[in-house]
Order: C-alpha cells, then structure tokens, then sequence
C-alpha cells in the first residue's frame, strides 16, 4: 500500500487512541504531548460552549500545530505540504485498533473473523478521512488559503482512497454508500388501465 515517501523525523508526538478526534494535552513538567479522553470537558463558558464537532476540530488543530513545533527541524504552517501531513497520518498508524488482514492470511477479506491473528493495526480509513475533512477546515478558518491547503493536497486524497480501497480488501466491508431504493415502476405493458371518467349527471 505504501507509495509515498518517507521522511526522517525526530518527532514527540502522543500515542493516538482510534477515536473520531485526535485529542491532547502538553504535560508542563515534559513539555510533551499525551492523549486525553474525546468526552472531556472543554472550559469554555457555558455562553459560548461550542459544538462536539468544533471542539474535536480545535483539539485537532492545537495537536498538528505542536506536532509541527516539535518536528526536526520545526516547521511552520506555511511552509507545511502534503508530504508533511503523509508522515502525520502514517505516525498515527501505529496507534491504531483497526485490524487489517495480510493477503497472506487466512482471514483476508472476512468481515467477522472467528480467530485473532498476527496482522498488524492500522487507523481505520474512517477515522482519517473524519481527521483530514476537519483539519482541513480548521487550516481555511485560521487563514489559510484553500488553493495552499496542505489537507486537500492530491497526494493526502490519494492517500486515503488507497487506504478506503486496501482496508476494504482486506476486511471484506464495503465502503461505497448505499444508494436510496426506489419504488419499482411497473413496465407499460402491466401499467393498470385508466378508468373511463363518469357521465354527467342529468
């Protein structure tokens, strides 16, 4: 599946839970970054609570923006591409819970596997793509230009679809949304005749 690039980093970045939001904290005494739980509670004052959403979508954005501070060498934003956020999301893959099976597995491409087995974990595809649509977002909101947005690069969206395309190989789910069924139309031949209107009455 790899297709990229790599890059060689010193980078202190949190251990990353597979929830839907990329949540954490600096810890002053190390000066690094640690996972905190997506259902803590934010200390916005109850005026101006903001939505789940919006407060993933900060923590989201407060969490690359250290990522690129403790990058090696550091990076700003403006200077941060596509290729930099590749080596975000591949980071975040080791912290995955998402099993995805080998083709060598006797398990490739089942849904419901009946045993454990030794292939590795990765972030599902819909966590990434929930993570990439927000950090997106929150680039254009803090000025960012939407021509320049490192998120909507069209390696990070080549990147997902063969993530999409391998994870449901390998695990046997459909990604493709499901189409709305339509009433099925009768064909001419059985459309039921109609009735003749009635006479006037006299």
């Amino acid at each position: 599946m790899e297709k990229y690039h790599s890059f060689t980093m010193d980078v202190v970045v949190p251990q990353v839970q597979e929830v839907d939001s990329i949540i954490t904290t600096t810890n002053p005494n190390t000066n690094m970054l640690t996972p905190t739980s997506s259902s803590s509670s934010s200390s916005t004052s109850p005026a101006t609570t903001l939505s789940r959403y919006e407060n993933q979508k900060r923590r989201d954005w407060n969490t690359f923006g250290q990522y690129l501070r403790n990058h090696r060498p550091p990076l700003t934003l403006s200077r941060c591409s596509g290729a930099h956020v590749l080596e975000f999301l591949r980071y975040l893959d080791q912290f995955g819970k998402t099993r995805v099976h080998t083709q060598l597995c006797p398990f490739f491409g089942h849904p419901n596997p009946p045993a454990l087995c030794p292939c590795p974990l990765r972030q599902a595809w819909g966590s990434l793509d929930a993570l990439i649509g927000r950090l997106r977002a929150a680039y254009e909101e803090n000025g960012g230009k939407p021509e320049t947005n490192p998120f909507g690069a069209r390696a990070v969206r080549l990147y997902l679809r063969e993530v999409r395309d391998s994870q449901a190989r390998a695990r046997g789910i459909s990604y493709e949304k499901k189409k709305r069924k339509r009433p099925p139309q009768l064909p001419p031949s059985q459309t039921p005749p109609l009735l003749p209107p009635h006479p006037p009455l006299s």
